[in-house]
């Protein structure tokens, strides 16, 4: 199975002085993420290329500090502590993300938002407000279902089909209004033209008289996506045009600045 992470062999030993036991139980959960939340130590061992005595005593030591659980199959899953470590990490991510935002709504005129694919929903976690006097669904802190947004659209537009269906199996399709998508194949073909545009709609779909525009936020360390939502009278197709380049700037310069974030100063 393909992974995100580095296997251990093309890693720097210890890179930057760092201590080396604490970089490979970092990699570990990161592969444990990657495979779905749930391992065994044979699989972590084939990913990584280290010695399954290694893998043990690492995860004896997270297993100790509730960052994994055993499960009574003697796999490993991801365990609770996590959730609260993840939990302000998006708070942080989207107080990152608000400068940035705040340039969408000066160069859009549009209320611009950050959202986050948690589990099987979407979370917003930073929004900045237009000056328009209009209220819309989105708030910081709301979840809702991913195929009746933009930013859900642009959050799995690159998710294998069969994921995406397994998802919306879970989730359920109901339709917040009549425009909303309610049949996979419907919602599959709408992730395909976001696949070829570069960037996603919501047409009424969540909210009559609203329209969003999605574009995401590449390799950022947690799947997200940013957008800005309107009247429809305002996010017409001739603003579109204007709008998604705009968007997708932003997307790349939120980009860089997280990757930056994440290097180590000397």
């Amino acid at each position: 199975m393909p992974t995100s992470s580095a296997t251990d062999a093309s890693k720097p030993a210890a890179a930057g002085g760092g201590v080396q036991s604490l970089e490979r139980a970092f990699d570990l959960l990161e592969r444990m993420a990657d495979a779905g939340g749930e391992v065994g130590l044979s699989e972590l061992s084939a990913s990584s290329g280290l010695p399954l005595p290694t893998i043990h005593r690492l995860m004896r030591t997270l297993v100790a500090c509730g960052y994994v659980r055993q499960q009574p199959n003697r796999r490993y899953a991801l365990g609770p502590r996590l959730i609260r470590l993840g939990e302000s990490s998006a708070r942080l991510l989207g107080t990152w993300a608000r400068p940035y935002l705040a340039r969408l709504v000066e160069e859009t005129g549009e209320t611009a938002n950050m959202a986050l694919l948690d589990g099987d929903e979407i979370v917003y976690v930073a929004q900045v407000p237009s000056k328009h006097s209009m209220r819309m669904f989105t708030e910081v802190g709301r979840r809702v279902l991913p195929h009746s947004t933009g930013v859900g659209k642009a959050l799995l537009a690159h998710t294998p089909a069969e994921e995406v269906r397994a998802l919306l199996a879970r989730t359920g399709m109901p339709a917040a209004t009549e425009k909303t998508i309610t049949t996979p194949e419907g919602f599959l073909d709408a992730l395909e033209l976001v696949r070829r545009t570069g960037y996603a709609v919501d047409d009424n779909e969540q909210e009559i008289g609203v329209r969003c525009l999605a574009v995401p936020v590449p390799n950022s360390p947690t799947a997200a996506a940013i957008s800005i939502s309107g009247p429809a009278g305002r996010v017409t197709e001739a603003a579109t045009e204007k709008i998604v380049p705009i968007l997708q700037g932003i997307a790349q310069e939120l980009s860089a600045a997280l990757a930056s974030a994440g290097t180590p100063q000397a």
